[in-house]
C-alpha cells in the first residue's frame, strides 16, 4: 500500500465519519432534506450509518479496497442526485454533513463529491 493510497482512505474516512456522524445527530431534519435531494425513501435511514461504516473502515484501513469501491459507488449515487437537482434549477439544502451543512448545493457541492471521489479511487489505485 501507498503512501497516497493510504492518505487518501484516511482523509476520505474522515470525511465519512463526519458526514454519517453529522447526520446521525441530525435525525429530524437529515431525511426531510435527503426527501429534497431526491434520496430514495428507503435508502435514507440506512445512509448515515453506511457512511460511518465505510468511514471506519477507511480510516482504519481494514477492507480498504471494498471500503473505497463503497464510497465511489456512494459518492456517484449522491452526486448523480445533485446533478438532477441543479439540471432542474432546483437548489435545496444540501444535507451532507446533516446540520453543518444546510445551506443550498451548487456546482461547489458536485466539485467537492469530485475530490471526494478522487480520494476513492486513489485509494483503489495508488
Amino acid at each position: 500500500m501507498s503512501w497516497a493510497a493510504a492518505i487518501s482512505s484516511v482523509v476520505l474516512g474522515v470525511a465519512f465519519l463526519v458526514a454519517g456522524a453529522s447526520k446521525i445527530a441530525a435525525a429530524g431534519s437529515w431525511p426531510v432534506q435527503a426527501r429534497g435531494l431526491g434520496a430514495p425513501s428507503f435508502a435514507i435511514p440506512f445512509v448515515p450509518w453506511i457512511e460511518v461504516v465505510l468511514g471506519a473502515l477507511l480510516v482504519t484501513q481494514v477492507f480498504r479496497d471494498i471500503a473505497a469501491l463503497g464510497a465511489l459507488v456512494l459518492l456517484t449515487a449522491f452526486t448523480a442526485l445533485v446533478m438532477r437537482r441543479l439540471s432542474r434549477g432546483q437548489h435545496p439544502p444540501c444535507a451532507c454533513f446533516g446540520a453543518w451543512s444546510s445551506k443550498p448545493i451548487g456546482p461547489g457541492t458536485v466539485a467537492r463529491n469530485v475530490f471526494l471521489m478522487v480520494l476513492a479511487v486513489l485509494s483503489l489505485v495508488a
